[in-house]
This record gives C-alpha cells, structure tokens and sequence, in this order.
C-alpha cells in the first residue's frame, strides 16, 4: 500500500476525489498506525510517515470511499501520570465521519479493571471487539437546500428521538422505521406540518455506545448521551445498513425537512465521551491521548474529574479539545446544513479549574465564529458540579432550556400555594433572569417536559416514579417531579379522574404555547404519550419509549395544533422584546396588566397571598415594536384567565376604553378548541371551571 507524507489538516479521514489523507492528533504517541480492514477483518497496519505539532499524518494515494480503518498508537502505559497509550487497542478517530459496526463487549476492552493490580495491564488485541472507522464520500448535492432562518421568537421546538418517533408509525414501510430516512418520511412530515412546529430537535445522533451493564442486562443506552465519535451520525439509524450510508442519508433527511419548513437541531454531547472513568474502556480518546483530552484529577492523574456523572469530563482547557469541538460544530453545520444544537450539560464545558465560567475560552470561541455564532444555541445550563446550576448566567447569543419554567408551571398547576408571582415571571418570558444580560425573552426556551422525566400524560397520572423496568429496584431517576396524579395513582377507568387529567395536559401545553419565549413540546405530548410512569427512560429501547401512534389522542392532537397556529397568527404571545407594564403608545391601557378575579389590579399584598391561584392577565395588542421595515406592528388585546384552584371560580373581564368585546378563543375546560361563538361583555362576571385556562380576544380596530 502506497503512503505519501500527506497534510496534518484537516484532521480525519478526507477523500479528495483520488485518495485519502489520514491525520490524527496524539501528543503521547511515540508512533502511530493506520490499520487498514477488508470486509473479512483483516487488517493491513501502516505507520504514518510524518507528525507536524502532534498531527500524524499520511497520504495513501489508493484509499477511497468504504475503506474500513482504526489507528494503533506506540506510546507510555504509565497511568500514574495520565498516560494510557496500549498499541494493542484499535482506537477510533475522534473525527470519523463514519463508523460501521458496533462494539462487542469483552474484558480485553477494559485493559485496568477492579480486579488486577493498580495500573496493570491487559495487552490482548481488541480489534475484532471494536466497530470500524469508515472512509465516506463526502459529496452531496445541496443546490435545492434553503435553510428556513426562522427567528428565534418565530420558533416552536419539537423535541424528539429518530427511532422513537417512526418505529411504531404504520404509514411508515416497515423498513424505513426508526431511521433517518423514516424521520423524512411524508408521514412524519405531514404531522410536523399539522402540529405547526417549526424546528425539530433530535436526541443525540453523533455515534454512541450502549454501555456494557445495560447489554448484558438486555437492556441498550437508547437516548444515547454516551458519544464515542462527534462526527459520524449514528449508524444504527441507517436504512440501509451499508458502511458510511448513514451520512448520506442524513443528509436527505435534512434536506426534506428544510424543503418542509422544518429546522433541523441536534442535541450534543461535549462534556464527556463514553469511554467512562479510569477503569473504562479504551476506544479512541484514551488511547490516543488520555492526559489532553480528559479533565485529571490534579493530586492523582489515574482518576478523572467528573462533572457529568458519567465517568469522565472532556478537557475544554486545551487547545485540541477546542479544536476538537469547534471543527465537529462548523461541520454538522457546512457539510451537513444542520441548523442549531443544544448543548448537553453545558455548564460543564464553561469550567475552567472547577468553577463555571461563562466568559471561558469556550464561549468565546463560539462568539467570534463567523459560522457557529450564527445558528441556533441552546444550553442546558447546568451539570452535577459544585456550582453547576447557572440558569440565567450564559452569554448573550445563548438561549437557555429553562428549569425554573417547567418547576413554576408544574408547581401551580397541581395546586401548590405561593406559586402566582413564579407564574407571572415565567409566563411572561422570565425577565428575572435574561433580561440584566439584555437578552431577549427568547433567550427562555420553555418546557413543561422533555425526553428526561414523565412525559405529560404520566405528569398528571402519577405521584411516584416507576422505574422497576430499568432493572435498578426503581433507586434511578428523579424523585422531584413536581407532578400530581389527579386523585388516583396509574391507569384508571374513573371518568372525572380521567377528565381532569385530560384537562391538565391542556393546561399545561395552553400555557406553555402562550408563554413568552420559545415553547418545546416533547414529542409524543401531543397525542398522549405514556411511559407507564416510568421517568427516566433512557434505557428503554422499546414500546415504552416510542410513541403509540394507533392509540393516538387526536382531540389533544388537534387541541395542540390550534395552540400552536394561534401563537404564530399573533405576535402578541411572541415578543421579541420585554414587556414595560407602561402605558401603550397613546392608549389608555398598560401593554400588560395583572387582574384579580374581580377586576381589580393585583397589589403587593395579592402577590403574597399565598392560597392565590387565580388571576387574570392582560396583554395589548400594542406591542411597541416594529418589523424589519420599521413597521409599527400591532395585534388584537387578549385576556388570559387562570384557574388552578378546586373549584370554579367568577371572574369580572377587565374593561378599558377600546375593548368592545371579549371573544373566547381557548378553553382548557373543552376538550377541543373552541369555535369563536362565545362572546362576553367588557365588565361581565364568567363562570371558570376548576383547574381551567381560558384565552379571550378583543379584536383591536385599526386607529
């Protein structure tokens, strides 16, 4: 096999039309080998001929793509000193676009384990064990992609995983089921189009491992927060199963949904990798450079400091880590035209020594990229480090899924007291934490739930988690769940019970799709999702998980679309600037007002009464804002009604001098939207049912 000197960048596996050029980047390694792999396993080991600034690198003219390969790196086994390089791991390259096959759990993969002596060795060969990088054919035709831009404020995200989404859906063929091209099937298209969503947020696809404990307990990592290549899309979403067919495929699939005005975000993992704590196993990283790429625990560099709970936390402090990250971000979104990504525990890629920086070279990297800087970022802003919690605190292109909206509106909706003045923050875009950063209200991505928890439908069924199916004696997932099961504890065939559930889910998704900020609807919510109280699924890699499509709720369903298109015809329910609570420009009334159930404006003294779960919310339809031609726009005024407690409750509509009419427009109290016949008087006392939501509008005449 022919080897020329080659380039030290880019790094990976690159095709050029005529061969391939190998780098990799070890600052350990004493000599590096590209293994080389036919479709029977055998394997041709060539050492790279040259290494520029710990880049080893080499040409080999006759390489093209489908050429399976790993590396083998020559170096110090002296953990002691955070060095684990063993020549007999194949390691996988940090920047394979690709990989084939998966990992076939054997001891040899764990050269220290608990049961040898401290910084022992196991030195057998691993290959036949490990998964395969993949050299692809990175040349796609884009020519009909336009990437839908749409605003921040304009955004409604649907957050979901690839297989769960399509594995159960018949208007699928049986084939395409839980792959990417499934998730750009009509059908899928079609009822992200119905729902009205304009983003869709995927659950980690960057190729991850199922974790040894889980496979031998027959159980699979099936969200998929155990990252082993930031590059390559995870293969076992693949329809064709074809080595290095995935990227194309995701490709497609982007670009339909694009087509379908649909934006493609991507949930990553940059805080850890799977390669777990230091009696894990070596795959890549590790081997090739343990004490660059991992953060050490300084007094003792055989362990590793862990911030994520997982093992191991990725060292953002140096310069190939960095490099490592940022070249993975800009090509998910150059080459395959994805449009934003939420960060995994973001708090942890903000630390420094131990503490969370949000001015960290991280960050700043991130805010001078003429790329990155310029598509969607979402953090989940906090890890389980000391000081990990930082809500609020990241910079100012960041948007923030934010905890303390879902814990408020769970806390008032099952009826806990002292929780209006939360409401009212939160509802109303969360200026308590955004706004002293002069960040916008849609720097608030809101949730009631996501992948992580009890979907909606188990909120509002279920006291307690349930977990046994997890095989952990129910000790996993998380005991604040803030949820209340409406009387009875599970399924149950009692129709009040069963009512004021269904009642519940409509409060909860009427209020988060009326918030200010940018509302996420996990997936399945919409038609009733249940995971038999089970809140931390990750593992469930079956019915559990995916969604039921044949016992859909269509009432909720459509329920949920009418919210959705209600949001998006009035650009009241989406600011893009905080409300003042002053007068509207030359109108009598405040853009925003605060009622009592009889009128009255709330006082100090109603905020802190703490058995309060009712009130009224005011919200003028002159907005103060312009459009991008420095067009005054405007909109119809609403009127919010709110009624968590146990019983019904009269509400006077609040009047002002230009309301003419208060027309219902939503009513959680009916199971499908209302049809526009209702109408009260400025001033008129409404009866509101137990535990009930209803929108009013006053439609503003043109001045």
């Amino acid at each position: 096999m022919k080897v020329w000197p080659g380039e030290p960048y880019p790094l990976g596996a690159t095709f050029d039309g005529s061969g391939t050029n190998f780098s990799v980047f070890s600052e350990a390694a004493q000599r590096v080998q590209l293994c080389l792999f036919d479709e029977d396993g055998n394997q041709e080991c060539i050492s790279l001929p040259e290494v520029t600034g710990h880049c080893w690198h080499g040409y080999l003219p006759q390489v093209i793509p489908g050429q399976r390969y790993g590396y083998r790196v020559f170096g110090p086994w002296d953990p002691a000193r955070g060095i684990r390089c063993c020549p007999s791991k194949l390691l996988l390259d940090p920047y394979a676009k690709a990989i084939d096959g998966d990992i076939k759990w054997d001891d040899s993969l764990f050269p220290n384990r608990p049961d040898m002596a401290p910084d022992a060795l196991d030195d057998r060969d691993t290959a036949k064990f490990m998964p395969k990088c993949v050299v692809i054919n990175p040349f796609f035709d884009w020519s009909k992609d336009r990437p839908p831009r749409t605003p921040l404020h304009e955004t409604t995200i649907y957050e979901a995983h690839v297989k769960g989404l399509t594995m159960l859906m018949s208007k699928i063929p049986p084939e395409l089921r839980g792959t990417y091209a499934g998730l750009s099937e009509p059908a899928i298209l079609d009822h992200l189009a119905m729902l009205g969503v304009t983003a869709i947020e995927l659950l980690p696809v960057h190729q991850f491992v199922h974790d040894r404990a889980l496979v031998e307990n027959s159980l699979r990592n099936y969200w998929g927060y155990n990252s082993i290549g930031y590059f390559a899309p995870h293969n076992e979403y693949s329809s064709t199963g074809q080595a290095g067919q995935q990227v194309q495929e995701f490709k497609q699939m982007v670009l339909r949904m694009h087509e379908a005005g649909i934006e493609v975000i991507l949930d990553v993992v940059y805080n850890h990798t799977a390669e777990g704590n230091h009696y894990g196993p070596v795959l890549s990283m590790k081997g090739l450079d343990n004490f660059s790429y991992y953060r050490l625990n300084a007094d003792d560099m055989r362990y590793y400091m862990d911030y994520t709970g997982t093992g191991n936390t990725l060292n953002m402090r140096h310069p190939h880590v960095l490099q490592l990250v940022m070249d993975s971000l800009r090509y998910w979104v150059t080459e395959m035209h994805v449009d934003g990504f939420r960060f995994d525990l973001a708090a942890t890629l903000a630390r420094t020594l131990h503490d969370v920086d949000k001015l960290s070279t991280f960050f700043d990297i991130i805010q001078q990229d003429p790329i990155i800087s310029q598509v969607k970022l979402i953090a989940e802003p906090w890890d389980v480090g000391m000081g990990g919690y930082q809500v609020g605190n990241f910079p100012p292109q960041w948007s923030e899924w934010n905890g303390m909206y879902r814990d408020s509106v769970r806390d008032y909706w099952r009826g806990a007291d002292r929780t209006l003045g939360e409401l009212a923050n939160r509802f109303t875009g969360s200026s308590d934490l955004y706004e002293n950063t002069r960040r916008r209200p849609h720097a608030s991505v809101n949730f009631i739930t996501c992948h992580d928890g009890f979907t909606l439908r188990d909120l509002v069924s279920y006291n307690h988690k349930h977990n046994e199916a997890n095989k952990e004696d129910n000790r996993d997932g998380s005991d604040d769940n803030r949820s209340w099961n409406c009387g009875t504890e599970g399924p149950t065939d009692d129709p009040q019970v069963c009512e004021l559930r269904s009642r519940q889910q409509r409060n909860f998704l009427a209020t988060l799709i009326f918030s200010q900020g940018v509302p996420m609807i996990c997936s399945g919510d919409e038609i009733g999702k249940t995971q038999g109280g089970n809140n931390n699924a990750y593992c469930q890699d079956n019915p559990i998980s995916w969604l039921d499509w044949d016992n859909a709720d269509e009432d909720l369903l459509e329920f949920v679309a009418c919210l959705v298109q209600l949001r998006k015809e009035h650009p009241v329910f989406r600011k893009w600037k905080w409300f003042e609570g002053g007068r509207g420009w030359g109108r009598h009334q405040k853009d925003i007002g605060w009622y009592r159930p009889d009128g009255v404006e709330m006082s100090q003294k109603d905020w802190e009464t703490g058995h309060f779960k009712s009130l009224q919310l005011f919200l003028s339809g002159v907005l103060k804002v312009v459009d991008q031609r420095g067009q005054e726009v405007t909109d119809d005024d609403f009127l919010v009604l709110f009624n968590a407690s146990d019983g019904v409750r009269e509400f006077k509509l609040v009047s002002f001098p230009l309301i003419r009419e208060w027309r219902v427009e939503i009513s959680t109290a009916a199971p499908k939207p209302c049809d526009d016949d209702e109408v009260y008087k400025p001033g008129q006392v409404v009866p509101l049912p137990s535990r009930s939501l209803m929108v009013l509008k006053n439609v503003r005449q043109q001045q």
